[in-house]
């Protein structure tokens, strides 16, 4: 029998042999992923109430964006109450549920009555439109960036390609615009190459040249920040991860110990070939436990908020060598990662990079990130608020008009009182005809239209310049 598969291997060519060979080291790690390490496996969690906060903040957002992608969809971009409630029910919300929601964000959206119809309408706020401007500039102006992202994403894969869908999939996590795959990948063939494979049918994306300047990692450049600001000696800090441990997080005698070794042993980068290593040892496999560490805070770190899905990092499970049961693998190293379950009734796992938050906001925050935030302040802006505002302008828009009209009763009364000292018929007349051609080019409607609008537009700059 052993013959029998020693000679079917024999015809079998280099390339097979390797794929064979790949596929037997990945099942060997992945089953003895979790048994090598010093760290324990069973850990109590320790919930993180910042992060948590954030998700439930991200939850509000993500239904704020599924309406207005329905209202922006729209010609005008304006859609009836009725409508958006019978669209809004085919994305889980309940018979009217639709205008409800859309009451609660006053600062988002705004409902109208129509002039003609005598229904109501919706359509977004002002904020609501410079804040998707905003958001798309950004988008644009780090394009650049972008490609760099996408280029060290392919490098960490074992065969140097991606799936077009699996990026397609998490594009806005990595700040890559709609249409990457024209604007991205097809506008850079130096770097990029889109192949359709023969097996499976599927796009993929492939890397043309592996650039060295590229394989370094995001830990090793924080490591040598750390060196040179704090003195600490190279030896500690050689394979080291930043650790921050959440608020009431218990660590006990021979945990802190085993953190301790764990900290000290070394890994391969991501970026590296492995294929030629022999992973069956136990050394190796700490080497490949640390090594998956590595990977996933990577990828982390190339995200615009710094945290991403699980779902979502379970698209690259394969193609980056990265163990099965990510949650518990995330779960047991909680001083890197924070593994949050809000946002989505626990359906999503969505994954912090600890050592990137300070009090719920990023340490380094990117033009992208801060136009979503902006997104999130309009969320949670009170309605009380909005109401206030809109108050506040008619309010401004009445006092204008009543001191427009003060000003021109004064002004006829003095011209007036002046006419009577004069006893000249004729000089009278002229006085007379004069005001009147005053009083008509000085107060007309006209007038007070373009007041009303020089108001408006010193408001709008107000807003505009409070939201920069």
């Amino acid at each position: 029998m052993l013959f029998f598969i020693s000679f079917n291997l024999l015809k079998l060519n280099t390339k097979t042999l390797e794929t064979i060979q790949s596929t037997l080291y990945k099942l060997i790690f992945t089953k003895s992923m979790s048994q090598c390490t010093s760290i324990p496996r069973k850990q109590q969690r320790v919930r993180d109430h910042g992060y948590d906060n954030y998700m439930e903040i991200e939850k509000k957002t993500r239904k704020v964006l599924k309406f207005q992608s329905l209202i922006l969809s729209q010609i005008n971009q304006t859609m009836p109450i009725s409508r958006l409630d019978n669209l809004a029910r085919r994305l889980g919300f309940k018979q009217y549920e639709a205008g409800a929601f859309v009451l609660k964000f006053p600062h988002v959206f705004e409902v109208y009555e129509h002039p003609v119809q005598r229904i109501l309408y919706c359509r977004l706020s002002r904020k609501a439109l410079l804040q998707i401007q905003q958001e798309k500039e950004a988008l644009i102006a780090q394009i650049p960036d972008a490609v760099t992202r996408l280029r060290k994403l392919i490098m960490m894969s074992s065969t140097g390609r991606l799936r077009l869908e699996h990026i397609r999939i998490a594009r806005s996590e990595f700040g890559l615009p709609d249409d990457f795959e024209y604007s991205v990948v097809l506008k850079n063939p130096r770097y990029f190459r889109l192949i359709d494979a023969e097996e499976t049918r599927n796009k993929y994306i492939e890397i043309v040249d592996r650039d060295p300047k590229l394989a370094v990692c995001a830990i090793e450049k924080a490591r040598e920040r750390e060196y040179r600001e704090k003195g600490m000696d190279a030896e500690d800090i050689r394979f080291s991860f930043i650790i921050n441990f959440p608020p009431g997080f218990k660590m006990g005698k021979y945990y802190r110990i085993a953190v301790w070794k764990w900290q000290r042993t070394p890994y391969w980068s991501p970026y590296e070939d492995i294929s030629g290593y022999d992973l069956r040892s136990i050394e190796a496999q700490k080497r490949l436990e640390k090594r998956a560490v590595a990977t996933i805070h990577e990828l982390l770190s190339m995200t615009v908020e710094k945290k991403i899905t699980l779902e979502r990092i379970a698209h690259f499970t394969m193609a980056m060598n990265l163990p099965k049961k990510l949650k518990e693998f995330c779960l047991q190293h909680q001083g890197i990662f924070y593994v949050s379950t809000r946002g989505n009734h626990g359906k999503l796992h969505t994954v912090f990079l600890r050592e990137a938050y300070r009090k719920g906001e990023l340490v380094e925050p990117n033009d992208l990130y801060l136009a979503r935030r902006k997104l999130g302040e309009l969320v949670l802006m009170s309605p009380r608020k909005a109401k206030v505002d809109i108050e506040l302008v008619s309010y401004k828009r009445n006092s204008e008009g009543d001191e427009m009209e003060r000003l021109g009763r004064d002004y006829m009364e003095n011209n007036f009182e002046a006419s009577k000292d004069k006893q000249d018929g004729e000089y009278k007349d002229d006085l007379n005809a004069d005001l009147g051609s005053d009083v008509g080019s000085d107060f007309t409607d006209e007038d007070d239209d373009d007041n009303v609008v020089d108001t408006v537009n010193a408001e709008d700059a107000h807003v505009t310049k409070r939201l920069r």
